[in-house]
């Protein structure tokens, strides 16, 4: 992996990266870099847009930075494991925490699901796309995960591909080593969804619709329950590191 400069400040802007390109700032960046930051013209930074790899970039600007002039590419673009974490939605700072986490580890996609016992009503998908872009720039990240509108957990198991494997954590699962359980299904197809259920557990329908899909992994956690961020954190830990990027393979 080339190595990565965690010293300059990264910006993601969705705009075309090239050498010579400028490229506006809007005012929450420019306030970012100008009062946040204290930079002014002339000082580096690196920008990144999910789709041209990563870029050293000098600000502009006279009074207030108002623009980045690209001068050359410090990482190529790289691509994402087909990894995408499935979720009830939490409350407020739990859903942040679950969102900049996942990110961190390296899921592609973000997909709410509404169960029986879900605890939160509305969704700020929005501010979710915020939490991704935030850790994103944060951690050195140069794909942006994508952020799905919520569904009913019935829909998305309608609508998913069906030679994908779901990997289902499932607090009622009898207690086994989660990495042989994991190893046996390397051959994952069309990538992996994770699917991480509410705080109060999956309804019984609910468990007996999961357990009729095809290419289904039933997994349990160890033998205490854990809450739903950190049961997200640690699924999304195992999987990584048996059958995603950890190991230099890719979901």
């Amino acid at each position: 992996m080339p190595s990565h400069d965690f010293r300059a400040p990264r910006l993601f802007v969705d705009a075309p990266l090239a050498q010579d390109a400028r490229v506006p700032l809007d005012r929450d960046q420019s306030n970012y870099l100008g009062n946040v930051l204290r930079l002014a013209a002339g000082a580096e930074v690196l920008a990144f847009n999910g789709r041209d790899g990563e870029w050293q970039a000098a600000i502009e600007g006279r009074k207030r930075p108002d623009g980045l002039v690209i001068l050359q590419q410090t990482r190529p673009q790289d691509r994402l494991a087909d990894l995408t974490c499935v979720f009830a939605p939490l409350k407020h700072a739990r859903l942040d925490y679950m969102v900049q986490k996942a990110i961190e580890m390296g899921a592609a996609a973000l997909q709410p699901v509404l169960t029986r016992f879900t605890q939160a009503s509305r969704v700020n998908t929005e501010r979710m796309r915020a939490n991704v872009v935030e850790a994103a720039e944060q951690c050195g990240i140069l794909s942006i995960a994508s952020v799905a509108e919520p569904v009913p957990l019935e829909r998305f198991l309608s609508q998913r591909p069906a030679d994908r494997l779901l990997i289902f954590c499932d607090e009622a699962a009898e207690v086994q080593d989660p990495i042989q359980g994991l190893q046996a299904a390397r051959e994952t197809g069309r990538g992996i969804d994770v699917l991480i259920g509410p705080e109060g557990g999956f309804a019984e329908e609910e468990r007996a619709l999961l357990l009729r899909q095809p290419r289904i992994l039933r997994l349990a956690l160890g033998p205490r329950i854990m809450r739903a961020d950190t049961a997200a954190v640690a699924a999304l830990a195992l999987v990584q590191a048996v059958l995603g990027d950890w190991n230099g393979k890719s979901a």
